[in-house]
């Protein structure tokens, strides 16, 4: 049997996407012929998919999809970001964002929709992917709005491609007018919801329970001062309306132009529309969010696949 050397392994590792040690092992059982490994990766199938269903998965890539007045956002996610390079991988992404317009939008949806290419689901084609790949992925999350008239506006930040990147927002604005020019200003709009993270499109739709954290925190921080309970309360009240000038995006300074609010903004851009605008929904998905990943030595992977 030949020698399996470092340069093998990365060449089937780059051809196929799988992990370092599955192409080493393929090498192994192959004799080092490189199309035979590849095929050894592909006959695992399945079974090689449910081996690495447990590892983290927190990279990965978010893509988003439009069509006519619904658009939808997508997280999938893997386990390192060389595989979010992958030529493979993208494509992948890109496809599930376009099956996910046909849907209403939901993980559960999506997951169960065909995926064209496959012809099998969306799922499924996932499962076949962490096969040739080698690296645990998953549908994590999905996004759809909608509007009967108007736009749905997209944005990714630091696009690594046609509809994909590490954050992706969807602005769904109402209105009769140009949609040319609305457009122009949802994109404004989603840019500003990557750059600030609203928690809610409106002061009143703030979580009820957020808003009350906040104002316990107050509370207990205004009574340091040792004023009045009445004094107290007209302080409270003023940092609330602070909180949700900040936090609530039509009540924020609006990135590009700091002199207006976004509804300031909004209410400009009428001009050009033509007709009233009114913000129906939001989404903003940022790769990983919430996700506890796990802290590998990639440079301990490396030597393990080569010293075996």
């Amino acid at each position: 049997m030949s020698e399996i050397t470092a340069a093998m392994v990365k060449e089937l590792r780059e051809k196929t996407g799988a992990g370092m040690m599955d192409c080493k092992k393929a090498l192994a059982e192959t004799g080092g012929d490189m199309e035979a490994a590849i095929d050894w990766l592909r006959a695992k199938g399945i079974a090689k998919a449910d081996k690495k269903s447990g590892r983290t998965a927190a990279e990965g890539l978010i893509g988003v999809s439009s069509q006519g007045t619904k658009a939808v956002v997508v997280e999938v996610n893997s386990e390192t970001d060389f595989v979010a390079r992958n030529d493979a991988f993208q494509e992948l992404v890109r496809g599930i964002a376009k099956v996910a317009v046909s849907t209403d939008g939901t993980v559960d949806a999506v997951a169960a929709a065909t995926y064209p290419a496959s012809g099998k689901s969306v799922s499924d084609t996932i499962k076949d992917a962490i096969a040739t790949i080698g690296e645990n992925m998953n549908l994590r999350r999905s996004v759809a709005l909608s509007v009967e008239d108007g736009v749905v506006a997209t944005y990714i930040h630091n696009a690594v491609s046609d509809g994909l990147g590490k954050l992706g927002v969807l602005v769904a604005l109402k209105s009769t007018g140009d949609k040319e020019a609305l457009n122009a200003i949802g994109r404004q709009v989603a840019m500003h919801i990557a750059a600030t993270a609203p928690l809610a499109i409106r002061p009143e739709e703030v979580d009820a329970a957020v808003a009350e954290r906040e104002r316990n925190v107050f509370i207990e921080q205004s009574r340091a001062s040792g004023k009045p309970d009445n004094i107290i309360e007209k302080m409270v009240d003023g940092r609330m309306r602070k909180f949700f000038e900040e936090v609530a995006l039509l009540s924020q300074a609006f990135v590009i132009n700091p002199d207006l609010t976004v509804a300031a903004a909004i209410k400009e851009a009428e001009k050009a529309v033509g007709a009233p605008i009114e913000v129906a929904g939001m989404a903003r998905l940022l790769l990983g969010e919430g996700v506890e990943k796990e802290e590998t030595d990639f440079a301990a992977e490396v030597a393990a696949a080569v010293k075996g």
